[in-house]
């Protein structure tokens, strides 16, 4: 007989604004109200609109009351500061810049407690005072744990609590570290699996989160080749699922469905849903039992959790945009009117990029995507508006390369 799972719940940072990639929950999701239901045509109100941001993917976070992100300038990375009305305030080097295929800065920074983490697309993993840019500690994961870079070169978005910054190492000498939020030292670290000894699981794209289930705090994220479940406290792993895909690309952020959690990537199996399973004695490990599975194969652009239903787009080419009942996975509605995208939940409605560089506002019916607004934020000739949307404090954020834009979206602004 199966034991009961529990109550899950996803661990929000302490931190006011948008502090690390994805949100408080890194899952997409806004807790914001009174937002405008419609926008006029052409889009609503562009505040402000600053340039110099560098070459990059990554999306922009707000914490302490700044936004930060981070580009590629030449052959180095930066991480930059602004206040909220758009105006620099500072410029910091960490590292250098990913300069093969896909150019520009991947990872987003970690807000906390006035320092900032960021991770480079070579595993440099830096912690910085957000005030000034000043760098505290510095680790470099793949001379430290005996890793090789991967195709695309990292890209996690660094998972930060109060004691704690987690790594997928992807090394011959740790798989996953847990590092000292404030010296850098090692608290823990996860050892490849004896049958991986010839097959190292190296990092790959997506960022992990911060789950609470059954008394324990779990790290959920992935390698190149399975999601993981480890202990956050002990660095005790708990549970693997293969998903091994055509060029190892795991990018999509894995999220939490009530007791369960949803995992999707291009090319390979097909999206699954996998329920946690509290231990069956003191001590004991978490379990996961595998649930429905689906088409949906989202890749970098994420997928949302609202209201009973998993909303995110599909792969292959243009690609999809799917509804899928949480439940079972049922496919309930698709369009595939508007490129594929990074998408974010906030009001009811869905706030999505299209990588084509049209910015949709889409109320999710019982039917259908309602288009509740649209406007051009970005000329893409390459299809690579890739950074996620950002709201807070009734602002639209959006980056595309080298320019960060702010939109307001209150419910009776003109």
């Amino acid at each position: 007989m199966r034991a009961e799972t529990g109550r899950a719940e996803l661990i929000a940072s302490p931190e006011a604004g948008w502090p690390q990639f994805r949100g408080p929950r890194r899952d997409g999701v806004s807790a914001e109200r009174g937002l405008l239901p419609t926008w006029p045509e052409g889009g609503p109100k562009l505040l402000w609109s600053a340039p110099g941001a560098g070459k990059g993917y990554s999306s922009p976070i707000i914490g302490g009351g700044k936004l930060f992100v981070t580009g590629d300038f030449g052959a180095e990375v930066r991480v930059l500061a602004y206040d909220l009305g758009g105006k620099p305030l500072w410029s910091v080097r960490s590292g250098d810049a990913w300069l093969n295929q896909y150019q520009g800065a991947r990872a987003s920074v970690t807000y906390r407690d006035g320092l900032l983490y960021h991770q480079n697309a070579h595993g440099r993993v830096v912690c910085l005072d957000a005030a000034t840019g000043k760098e505290r500690w510095a680790v470099e994961l793949m001379r430290e744990f005996g890793g090789e870079n991967i195709r695309w070169g990292f890209s996690e978005c660094l998972l930060v609590d109060d004691d704690a910054v987690y790594a997928t190492a992807g090394g011959r000498d740790a798989m996953l570290v847990a590092l000292d939020r404030r010296t850098g030292a090692v608290r823990w670290k996860v050892a490849q699996a004896e049958t991986a000894a010839d097959k190292v699981e190296g990092a790959s794209y997506a960022a992990p989160i911060l789950v609470r289930f059954a008394g324990r705090r779990l790290v959920i994220g992935c390698t190149q080749r399975q999601l993981y479940c480890v202990d956050a406290d002990t660095g005790t792993l708990q549970w693997t699922r293969p998903r091994e895909t055509a060029y190892s690309v795991l990018a999509m952020s894995p999220v939490l469905v009530g007791d369960a959690v949803f995992m999707a990537a291009p090319m390979g199996p097909p999206g699954q849903l996998h329920r946690l399973i509290a231990p069956t004695a003191a001590g004991g490990p978490v379990g996961v039992e595998d649930a429905w599975t689906t088409a949906l194969d989202t890749c970098q652009g994420g997928v949302v959790h609202m209201g009973g239903r998993l909303f995110g787009s599909t792969y292959p080419r243009r690609g999809s945009w799917q509804a899928l009942d949480a439940r079972d996975g049922k496919l309930l509605y698709e369009t595939a009117e508007f490129a594929k995208g990074a998408v974010l939940a906030a009001d009811g409605r869905l706030y999505a990029l299209a990588e084509d560089g049209w910015m949709l506002l889409l109320e999710p019916t019982d039917t259908e995507f309602a288009v509740r607004g649209r406007f051009r934020f970005a000329e893409t000739r390459d299809r690579n508006a890739w950074a996620h949307p950002v709201i807070y404090d009734g602002r639209l954020y959006l980056r595309y390369h080298d320019t960060v834009s702010c939109y307001d979206v209150r419910a009776g602004a003109r």
